[in-house]
């Protein structure tokens, strides 16, 4: 069994029959969706919200009843993935992409649970990853140069040749900063900029962070 197996089976036991679920986004959650559909399939009755059309289209095949935040504005329990956990469990998300919807979710879950290998696991954030932010097409030049000012060097996602473009419909800057020093602070000041939507900064939303590796699987809990 590979670790993002392992990280998202240890997951999936926290959730019960009849709960609503949050459906993260990316390689580790998608094994875990997997997994809710085999209790469905046991009988199981779920509702997933969906981060993102990615994870909503993987519920469906698993015979998950999808929800949405309309009907169901408190979320029992989400399992995601992460790019970079520090020692506080701050969090960098959205390399994959759906970071606005990832953090809704998330901000409405009672427990939220991040599966991780141990590779995730950083000093400070930005050890190794970017920190991407989600910005508006309307002058997103305009919008890249006042992010300049906060000391990264912000690069346009592309695939295939072309500009990313998210769910929302929006464009992607992956930010490398040298490292973050406050988060929270960070976090709040970037969301303030003219045509930035939200970033990848997730601050005191982790309750759990299921970590594996070769040595098998451990769960840090916060201590909020």
């Amino acid at each position: 069994m590979d670790l993002k197996e392992m990280a998202a089976r240890e997951a999936v036991k926290h959730v019960n029959d009849g709960m609503v679920v949050g459906l993260g986004s990316g390689s580790t959650a998608s094994i875990a969706i997997r997994l809710l559909g085999d209790k469905v399939k046991e009988g199981w009755k779920l509702v997933g919200i969906p981060t993102s059309r990615e994870s909503e289209s993987l519920g469906e095949a698993a015979g998950i009843v999808i929800g949405d935040l309309k009907d169901y504005p408190e979320v029992d329990l989400t399992i995601d993935g992460a790019d970079e956990v520090d020692p506080e469990l701050n969090l960098i998300k959205g390399l994959g992409g759906a970071l606005v919807r990832e953090k809704i979710v998330a901000a409405v879950t009672r427990t939220e649970i991040i599966v991780v290998d141990e590779s995730k696991l950083v000093g400070h954030l930005c050890q190794k990853a970017p920190l991407p932010i989600e910005i508006v097409k309307f002058a997103s030049e305009s919008t890249m140069r006042r992010l300049q000012r906060f000391g990264c060097t912000p690069v346009l996602r592309e695939k295939n040749g072309l500009a990313f473009i998210t769910d929302n419909g929006n464009l992607i800057a992956d930010c490398k900063f040298q490292r973050i020093e406050n988060p929270a602070e960070m976090e709040s000041e970037l969301n303030l900029v003219p045509g930035v939507v939200d970033n990848g900064l997730f601050v005191g939303l982790a309750d759990k962070v299921i970590v594996a590796s070769k040595a098998g699987v451990r769960t840090i809990e916060s201590k909020s």
